[in-house]
């Protein structure tokens, strides 16, 4: 089989090179630097599946582009795949493949990073030591030992965030349409407006639907706690920007971490240093003191990599072989 690899980074010739080498895979891979869009699609001819990522352009007229190419296998290198077209794909007859779970603690101990980032304001603090400064205005955090914790899914990466949760003392609300058996005794299920209520600390371990899509809105933020943390490293879609700028400007919360965000699909994993950004809701949002804000960056740990690649490999060659395709995704 021969992969197309699109959206290339350093990292990830670190693990996927390694096993292209080896024959058990049967397969070669073109590394393109280039993100896969309507302009990049063509480049996969001559391929047999093509590799995207989270940020890929995987819209009906960029499968339309890969299916004229001779493209039939999409391999998503990422849990999520919001960005991918599936009644398109079904139509063109493109396989899609995913990697359902990594590395979920590779996640969840990011998301209680940027809780505890924005909690106790580490990224000012180490701006104002750095300049000499060491008074500590503005620095006032919240214990969150006996606090609350609201986890919103509980699949493998809120069911991760859950048990560190615990271990800090906290006592654990969950909400998801299904309840996860391995979190019983651990977790209480309740619903989402008493979740809101009750929790310290709201953490986004959804994914993007139609019914999640702007799950903290104006409504959900005002059901919550006025010093609660929210956390989402999940899908920016997940919340409102709007809402969230209009409550942070009335001082709603204490901290906010955010992994993700509403159209950062742009400027996710490039480098803007030297240019000026278009998209506001950045700027915006680091305007605010108690606001922690990171690149996407939740999943990237060595063993997620690692993870990544070896199940992306295995779904090539189960495609390749005809066998049962345990991580497809269907409209």
């Amino acid at each position: 089989m021969k992969i197309v690899f699109y959206g290339a980074r350093d990292y990830d010739h670190l693990y996927f090179d390694l096993l292209a080498a080896d024959p058990a895979y049967g397969c070669t891979i073109r590394f393109l630097a280039a993100n896969l869009d309507a302009d990049t699609a063509p480049l996969a001819r001559g391929g047999d599946a093509v590799c995207a990522f989270v940020n890929s352009d995987c819209s009906a007229p960029v499968l339309e582009a890969l299916s004229q190419a001779g493209i039939r296998l999409l391999l998503m290198r990422c849990a999520g795949y919001n960005n991918v077209d599936l009644p398109a794909a079904a139509r063109l007859g493109i396989t899609v493949l995913r990697v359902p779970g990594y590395s979920p603690e590779a996640v969840a101990e990011h998301a209680m990073a940027l809780a505890q980032a924005a909690n106790r304001r580490v990224c000012k603090a180490y701006i104002k030591v750095r300049n000499n400064n060491f008074a500590l205005d503005g620095l006032l955090g919240h214990n969150l030992y006996g606090a609350c914790a609201g986890i919103v899914g509980t699949g493998r990466i809120g069911a991760a965030m859950a048990r560190i949760c615990h271990g800090y003392g906290m006592t654990v609300l969950a909400c998801d349409q299904y309840e996860n058996p391995a979190l019983a005794g651990l977790v209480r299920y309740v619903p989402l407006e008493e979740l809101l209520r009750a929790a310290d600390l709201v953490s986004l371990h959804c994914p993007l639907t139609a019914e999640t899509r702007h799950l903290i809105n104006a409504k959900t933020i005002a059901q919550m706690r006025a010093h609660a943390i929210l956390v989402n490293t999940s899908r920016g879609a997940l919340i409102d920007t709007a809402a969230l700028i209009d409550a942070l400007r009335r001082r709603k919360f204490a901290g906010v971490g955010l992994d993700v965000y509403e159209d950062e699909d742009g400027q996710v994993f490039e480098d803007f240093s030297n240019d000026v950004l278009q998209n506001e809701v950045v700027p915006v949002l680091l305007s605010f003191p108690n606001v922690v804000v990171t690149s996407h960056q939740a999943f990237f740990t060595r063993t997620a990599l690692q993870s990544i690649a070896i199940t992306t490999m295995e779904n090539a060659r189960a495609f390749a072989r005809g066998e049962p395709l345990a991580n497809e995704v269907k409209a």
